[in-house]
């Protein structure tokens, strides 16, 4: 089959990748414009540019699909089937009738749960026990095709937004591969989504980022782990800010934001309902580092209060 693919960040290349490992032909790889980034704020191409570019593969990088020569490209291609996987354009309908096969999107949830922009930050700020990945067939609305594989995946204590993108990333690019084939084999037939159990994952803003030390620790532990890798969970104290990579939900008790300890163990400090033991922190302009070293050069006692609300 000849397989147009539309994506743009990391998630999606791994998906090329594989794809590409697979055997299929891609007439066309879409990916949106470069972008500035950076100190230097350069003009940066796609982790999925970069990868087109490495196997020499014709690329279309328009702003926006709505006019006839954005679309002219994809017509010419003359593609069987696109794959798309966050791609970060609305694709409109004649795009969608274009591909004979249709167009296939990997989705980075348990449809029709989590919707939308920000699938893998949303489940994790819901506490959800499970997430996964839907293979599904695109049509105008905002990911509700019919569903034509889905696989679950336990959401960790541990995992942050980053290690859970790439477990979905890996598990979506062997899932559309298994779809590609079993729809070459016409052996593949969609399942409408339920009604039921609809949720959306609207783009994550900077400003939720903020730490309201006036939440439970639970809630802001699992704040701290979606907000990993971007756009980093942040608080404040003494005028200054610094960003939590690390927290775990603890017992303790006092005014929101006060510091209960401070050591080798990490900061402790009281929340709405329990504590937050920040066991990674970075200081403006610093790294990354493990509670232990961060307090050898940002000096934290009990007593000490982060802003309440830290925006």
């Amino acid at each position: 089959m000849r397989v147009i693919f539309a994506g743009t960040p990391e998630f999606a290349a791994i998906a090329l990748d594989a794809i590409l490992a697979a055997g299929y032909f891609a007439p066309l790889v879409l990916t949106q414009p470069d972008r500035p980034a950076g100190r230097g704020m350069a003009m940066q191409a796609s982790p999925v540019k970069q990868l087109a570019l490495k196997h020499s593969l014709p690329l279309h990088q328009p702003p926006s699909l709505k006019s006839e020569a954005a679309r002219q490209p994809i017509i010419d291609a003359q593609p069987d089937i696109m794959v798309v996987a966050a791609y970060g354009l609305i694709l409109p309908q004649a795009i969608l009738d274009i591909p004979r096969l249709g167009c296939l999107n990997i989705h980075a949830s348990l449809l029709p749960r989590w919707r939308g922009a920000a699938p893998i930050q949303r489940a994790i700020l819901a506490g959800d026990a499970e997430t996964g990945v839907t293979i599904m067939r695109m049509e105008a609305g905002l990911d509700t095709g019919p569903m034509l594989l889905k696989e679950s995946l336990p959401i960790a204590d541990t995992d942050s937004a980053g290690t859970l993108h790439y477990k979905l990333a890996k598990m979506g690019a062997r899932l559309v591969v298994e779809a590609l084939q079993c729809l070459e084999r016409g052996e593949l037939a969609g399942e409408p989504q339920p009604a039921e159990g609809v949720t959306y994952a609207a783009k994550l803003d900077k400003a939720e980022a903020a730490i309201d030390w006036r939440r439970a620790a639970t809630k802001l532990s699992h704040a701290v782990r979606a907000y990993n890798p971007i756009p980093g969970a942040i608080a404040r104290i003494d005028g200054q800010s610094v960003k939590i990579w690390g927290a775990e939900p603890v017992s303790g008790t006092g005014e929101p934001g006060l510091v209960l300890a401070a050591g080798a163990e990490g900061i402790v400090v009281a929340c709405g309902e329990g504590a937050l033991r920040l066991t990674e922190l970075q200081k403006a302009g610093g790294k990354r580092l493990p509670a232990a070293d961060f307090l050898r050069g940002f000096a934290l006692k009990p007593g000490q209060r982060f802003a309440a609300a830290a925006d």
